[in-house]
C-alpha cells in the first residue's frame, strides 16, 4: 500500500527536476558598447495615409503595346498612366479580340490590384486563345467606382 502512494509523488518529483531545466532561459549576451549619438538625426517615417479614390470618371493616357503570338495565345501589353487628381482603385482592363466580320472570338482581362496613384504608371498584360480568324482587339476600361476615360498617345505627358 505504500508502494502505491510512493511512485505517483516520484513520478510528480522527477518531473519537477526535469523540466525546470527544460524551461529555464539562455542567459543573455552582453551587447557590444553603444556608439555615440551623431550631429546628424533622422526623422521617422510618416506613417501611411489612406487616400480616398477617384469616385466617378477617372482619366488615364495609354500607351498600346504590339500583340504578339507566344504559344497558343496573343500577348498584348498595354502602358496605362493616371492623369486624374486622386487614385484609381481596382482599375481593369478587358480585350475583346474580333474577326472580319466584327463578332467577338475572344478576350481577357488584366487588373491592377494596388490603386494607381496619380502620375503613376504600370503595365498591364492580356493573353488571348488563338483563335483562327483573329483579326482586331478592342479595349475597355473600368475601375471599382465609376467609369474610366482612357486617351491613346504615343507618349506620355509630363505633369
Amino acid at each position: 500500500m505504500t508502494r502505491s502512494a510512493f511512485a505517483p509523488a516520484a513520478a510528480l518529483l522527477c518531473s519537477l527536476a526535469l523540466a525546470s531545466p527544460s524551461f529555464a532561459q539562455a542567459a543573455k549576451q552582453t551587447a557590444p558598447p553603444a556608439k555615440p549619438a551623431t550631429a546628424t538625426t533622422t526623422t521617422p517615417a510618416a506613417p501611411a495615409k489612406f487616400v480616398t479614390p477617384v469616385k466617378g470618371t477617372a482619366y488615364i493616357e495609354v500607351i498600346r503595346g504590339d500583340s504578339k503570338k507566344v504559344g497558343n495565345d496573343m500577348v498584348t501589353t498595354v502602358k496605362v498612366k493616371n492623369v486624374s487628381n486622386g487614385p484609381i482603385a481596382l482599375l481593369r482592363m478587358d480585350e475583346t479580340w474580333y474577326n472580319k466580320s466584327r463578332a467577338p472570338v475572344t478576350g481577357d482581362t488584366a487588373q491592377s490590384r494596388q490603386p494607381l496613384m496619380p502620375g503613376q504608371v504600370i503595365e498591364l498584360t492580356t493573353k488571348s486563345p488563338i483563335k483562327p480568324d483573329l483579326y482586331v482587339s478592342q479595349f475597355a476600361f473600368s475601375h471599382a467606382n465609376g467609369k474610366i476615360d482612357a486617351k491613346a498617345v504615343k507618349k506620355f505627358t509630363e505633369k
